[in-house]
Parts: structure tokens; C-alpha cells; sequence
């Protein structure tokens, strides 16, 4: 199937402020980006069984009053937890970034372990907000179908709240095992390899996906590194490492489906 004719659902929530630039980057990979809200969701205006993927763009959803990504999580898991659980069962892709990430480890689709959760995400181990440019690896170990063959790619974080971390050794273990730490940040020599890894991530993780694969969380935003023209060292050098190879890989997954 051509992926230009594929739609992909870009939801937006009061307080994100990604989804343009997301949608760009869909049309950029060949898709057909729909910029719909949650409340058109919710009200059965759409229903994600019409599209082929699924992107939760970054932002501060619903002021994150309530904990970065958790209001938004609580009202998709009140209102379209079904049809949300039957897009993931039939594996059609889920990309959640920054925000997107947070709610989606709300929901349980990215950091659930056994039934338990498993890995979340809390405060930047330095106590402030990240913003700068970072590497990102595909972790080999990974089954996530988002990073498949994946080159290391470049883009920049803004986040707080982006620190992944486990509830215990063992649970990260078993993630690892699983193939569902899907990408690492490229660590800086430092003792804990700041400011590569930004926020202090365990075993300098920056994605994880569910156990199936389709489902990827990430706190970076590849859709900020689409063009060339994009990179803070375009003047000097050719920019490598374009985020969007991460949603051409979704769109060809999903072709396939």
C-alpha cells in the first residue's frame, strides 16, 4: 500500500503545542496527517479505527496541573479506553512524544511490567529544564518497529519531567530482555553522562515501546529535525541524523498491516 494515502490521527489536547510540527513531519514521511482534538475524539466526532497511526505530540497538556501527561491519560483512558486498547491490539503504530511519552506511560501501554508499572517517568535528575540538542541511538536489544534499522538521529529535548526510571533492578532487566528499550541517548563522558543524557535517565534510555513492538513513548522530539535546515550546525557542516526517519519507519510498518 502507498503510504501517501495512509491517514494518520495527530491528537491535540488544550496545552500542546507539537501538533503542527508533527503533522508536518507525517507529511514529510508520506502519510496524510489529521489534526483532531480530544474532545472531537471523545465525542465520537472520529474514531481511531479510521486511521492507520496514531501521534500524541508534546506540549503541557491540560497545564499539566494534575502531573505531566495524567489529565490527558485519565480522560482518553475514561472515554476511548477500548478503542484505544483495539488500535494497539491490532498493531497499527502509536508514536507518543515528550507529552505524548508521559501519557502514554499513564495509560500503561509503554511502562507497564507484569501487570505492575513497571518504569515511569519523573523530574530531570539535576532539578531543571532540559533544553538542548541530543544523539540518539536504536537500541539493538529492541523489538520496537519505529527504530528497526534506524541510523542515530539528532534532535533536540525540552522537557522537566523526562527521566525514565524502573522500580527496581530486576524490572529493568526484564525490559531490556524484552527488547523494549527501543532508544539510548549517546552519553557524555561524564560520570553520569550529562549533557548527552539530559535528564539522567536509568542505562541512558530516551524511548521505550511496548512488548509487541508498535507502541513507542520517547521524550525527544524528532519532529523538531525533519529538514536539514533544522540543525543548529547547518551553516557549518551537513546535518546527518534526521528525526524524521522515525515516522517513515511508522508509516512503512503500518503500509504493511
Amino acid at each position: 500500500m502507498n503510504t501517501l494515502k495512509l491517514p494518520v490521527l495527530v491528537l491535540r489536547a488544550p496545552g500542546t503545542n507539537r501538533g503542527r510540527s508533527a503533522a508536518r513531519a507525517v507529511q514529510l514521511a508520506g502519510g496524510r496527517p489529521e489534526l483532531v482534538t480530544t474532545k472531537a475524539l471523545i465525542h465520537g466526532d472520529v474514531r481511531l479505527d479510521d486511521y492507520r497511526m496514531l501521534v500524541l505530540p508534546g506540549g503541557f497538556s491540560y497545564g499539566d496541573d494534575l502531573g505531566a501527561g495524567r489529565a490527558w491519560a485519565a480522560l482518553l483512558r475514561a472515554h476511548v479506553s477500548t478503542q484505544l486498547q483495539a488500535f494497539v491490539d491490532s498493531g497499527r503504530p502509536v508514536l507518543g512524544i515528550c507529552n505524548g511519552f508521559q501519557a502514554l506511560i499513564h495509560l500503561g501501554l509503554v511502562g507497564d511490567d507484569l501487570g505492575e508499572r513497571g518504569a515511569t517517568l519523573t523530574d530531570n535528575a539535576r532539578g531543571h529544564f532540559e533544553c538542548r540538542w541530543v544523539t540518539l541511538n536504536a537500541a539493538p536489544e529492541s523489538r520496537c518497529v519505529f527504530t528497526a534499522d534506524l541510523e542515530p538521529i539528532e534532535c533536540p529535548v525540552a522537557h522537566g519531567e523526562g527521566r525514565v526510571v524502573f522500580s527496581n533492578p530486576a524490572t529493568h532487566e526484564r525490559f531490556s530482555a524484552a527488547g523494549r528499550i527501543a532508544l539510548r541517548y549517546a552519553p557524555s563522558p561524564s560520570s553520569d553522562g550529562y549533557p548527552g543524557n539530559p535528564n539522567g535517565s536509568t542505562d541512558h534510555i530516551a524511548g521505550l515501546c511496548n512488548a509487541a513492538g508498535n507502541v513507542l513513548g520517547l521524550m525527544p522530539h524528532p519532529e523538531d529535525h525533519v529538514t536539514a535546515t533544522q540543525h543548529p550546525r547547518r551553516h557549518r557542516e551537513a546535518a546527518r541524523g534526521l528525526g524524521l526517519a522515525l515516522f517513515e519507519a511508522g508509516l512503512r510498518y503500518a503500509a504493511r498491516l
